[in-house]
């Protein structure tokens, strides 16, 4: 199955690639939680990005994963880090960026279909993810939260200058060829040189040993150690079965608890629920109790359906009356 997220060993370390969309072909955060999970402690992470960001849910889940790696993480923009993809590019401990990439902010958004309350709701939701990507941007950069509210709103690209300016990044690392297969003409503000790069059709780029990034989305030497790596990926096919298993595990149950979610009436509620790896048992209960939170006690003050207790016949009312008269 084909995934947005490469994990693989080196001798250096681990390398980490996200070269698409986050959470496209359905593949969720779970899979990478559940690999990024299995290596050592103190491993020393090179995370290299080029995506155009996609679930801001699964990008929260593993920006907060990689903060809680206790080994050093180092992020290189490959390309370009967009919507969620920047935000867990602030995870890393040391940020190197290319001098003709680009980094975007901006407000999360959503879709949803269904009734007012379930906009409320979702409006609600997107409210406090805008609130979580601010902090992080601002623990990055040092900036004040209003001013990066400010940068989100107006969907804000950053080349490697402005962003170390700003203090997104810690280096600019040299110019690599910008090659992309997703559509960045959607956003409203990108840099029409990255449209137009993003447009022209993929030439095969012959490995560059002594390249600082990659040059190409689709070309992923190990610059360090080529035939190491061809070796060590020759000894790894029963891991990558392994690593199949995981990951349509993962999918399973993360289409089940979306569904739930969805049968609940709580959308918003299926990012947490995947970020804590929560059970289908625990996501049932929470979902009853997070129903029952919202659900408003029936009084006789609300319009009931039936004749109420307090109802009496226009018999009775009639009677009452004319007794009362005379």
């Amino acid at each position: 199955m084909k995934s947005w997220y490469t994990i693989r060993a080196r001798a250096s370390g681990t390398e980490v690639l996200i070269y698409d969309e986050i959470g496209a072909y359905g593949v969720t955060a779970k899979g990478f939680l559940a690999e990024l999970g299995a290596l050592p402690d103190d491993a020393a992470i090179d995370l290299r990005l080029n995506s155009p960001g996609g679930s801001v849910f699964d990008a929260v889940a593993i920006y907060n994963a990689l903060k809680r790696h206790a080994g050093e993480i180092t992020v290189w923009i490959d390309g370009i880090a967009a919507s969620a993809a920047s935000y867990i590019a602030m995870a890393g401990d040391t940020i190197a960026m290319p001098e003709n990439a680009f980094l975007m902010i901006h407000n999360p958004s959503g879709l949803v279909m269904g009734t007012a309350e379930d906009m409320r709701s979702t409006a609600e939701a997107l409210d406090k993810v805008k609130g979580s990507l601010i902090q992080g941007y601002a623990a990055k950069s040092g900036k004040a939260d209003d001013e990066i509210a400010t940068l989100m709103a107006a969907e804000t690209w950053l080349d490697a200058q402005d962003a170390l300016d700003l203090g997104f990044i810690d280096r600019i690392a040299e110019p690599v060829k910008l090659a992309a297969s997703f559509d960045v003409a959607r956003f409203r503000n990108a840099p029409p040189e990255l449209v137009e790069a993003a447009s022209e059709p993929e030439e095969p780029a012959a490995p560059d040993p002594q390249s600082e990034g990659v040059a190409d989305a689709n070309t992923l030497p190990d610059h360090e150690h080529p035939a190491a790596e061809t070796q060590t990926m020759a000894a790894s096919e029963p891991a990558m079965a392994d690593t199949a298993s995981v990951r349509a595990e993962a999918i399973a149950h993360a289409r089940a608890v979306i569904d739930l979610c969805r049968l609940a009436g709580q959308p918003q509620m299926a990012g947490r629920f995947l970020e804590e790896d929560v059970g289908l048992d625990e996501v049932r209960n929470r979902l009853l109790a997070a129903k029952a939170d919202v659900t408003p006690d029936i009084t006789a003050a609300h319009a009931q359906p039936g004749r109420a207790a307090t109802t009496q016949s226009w018999g009775d009312v009639i009677a009452r009356t004319f007794k009362t008269k005379g």
